[in-house]
């Protein structure tokens, strides 16, 4: 039996949520196409007849500004500690981390090191090349695979690489499971990347989902959420003009949670506002950030 932590780190935006969501073959992580839609290390299962590859999947690395920032660049240090094999997630034309010492970390890692460039199918075949020969200079003991995780190009064969780096274990998880995460956190996850879409700017980044109800009633799941804002301002644009915005937010988020829990959903949204919530540190510890 092969057993192993294969954890995904890289730059925001370079498809780190993609491509585990490919490699475990359920949506578990939300993708948006914003900056810093991860926020928490969230652990995707694949279990095989003679395999179980924990893959981890992390927030973009950034340089912190406020503390909700420090939380998430926690989880991406400690993402190095119980890695089994490195998965680096680069799109073309990158050259860089945005923080040099998680670069070195990579860098020095006694972990097998496997650098993806993504996103190939967007650029052509000399421009593929130079970033190969590129990555080969900086990581001369790592394993370049280029693959586009939105098309599905080499991700079966990036998979079947990770399965033979990973150790001789016992599995870490039970076989039926697919996920460390609870189903109150995929919806609020998920009613958190509809947000990231509908809204723009900096409304997003100050937002956070708390599910205060979570029934699961057999024919059906009664949720109810509460979007958190730093600003009265903020709340008002949440809600909208005559509650319109919430609305559809509210009929967006319903429509993709009855499809993540195969039943229909009853969602109640409610707006409040928790002024500097991604400074405090007892409001970011409610919310999850415990790194």
């Amino acid at each position: 039996m092969k057993s192993g932590f294969v954890n995904i780190i890289g730059n925001p935006n370079v498809g780190k949520s993609t491509l585990m969501n490919a490699l475990v073959g359920q949506r578990l992580s939300i993708i948006t196409s914003k900056a810093q839609t991860t926020r928490h290390r969230i652990f995707g299962i694949l279990n095989g007849d003679n395999h179980q590859i924990v893959f981890s999947d992390t927030p973009g690395v950034i340089i912190p500004s406020y503390s909700l920032q420090e939380k998430m660049m926690g989880f991406v240090n400690a993402s190095f500690e119980d890695a089994d094999v490195l998965l680096y997630v680069v799109e073309a034309g990158e050259k860089t981390l945005k923080d040099g010492k998680i670069l070195d970390r990579i860098r020095n890692h006694s972990a097998p090191l496997i650098i993806a460039l993504n996103k190939i199918d967007a650029i052509s075949q000399q421009e593929l090349e130079e970033y190969n020969q590129y990555w080969i200079a900086e990581f001369p003991n790592a394993e370049i695979i280029p693959i586009s995780a939105l098309k599905n190009f080499q991700t079966e064969y990036l998979l079947q690489r990770l399965i033979e780096l990973v150790p001789e274990a016992p599995p870490y998880f039970d076989k039926e499971t697919l996920t460390d995460r609870s189903e109150r956190f995929f919806a609020s996850e998920i009613i958190r990347e509809k947000i990231l879409i509908q809204y723009d700017k900096e409304v997003p980044y100050s937002c956070e989902v708390g599910i205060d109800t979570f029934k699961d009633e057999g024919h059906r799941i009664h949720i109810r959420a509460i979007i958190y804002v730093a600003r009265d301002s903020q709340k008002g644009i949440i809600i909208g003009h005559k509650g319109q915005s919430l609305s559809n937010l509210g009929r967006h988020s319903r429509k993709e949670l009855d499809a993540f829990f195969g039943k229909p959903t009853f969602l109640e949204l409610f707006v409040k506002v928790n002024k500097d919530w991604r400074q405090n540190e007892r409001q970011l510890k409610n919310f999850g950030y415990n790194s």
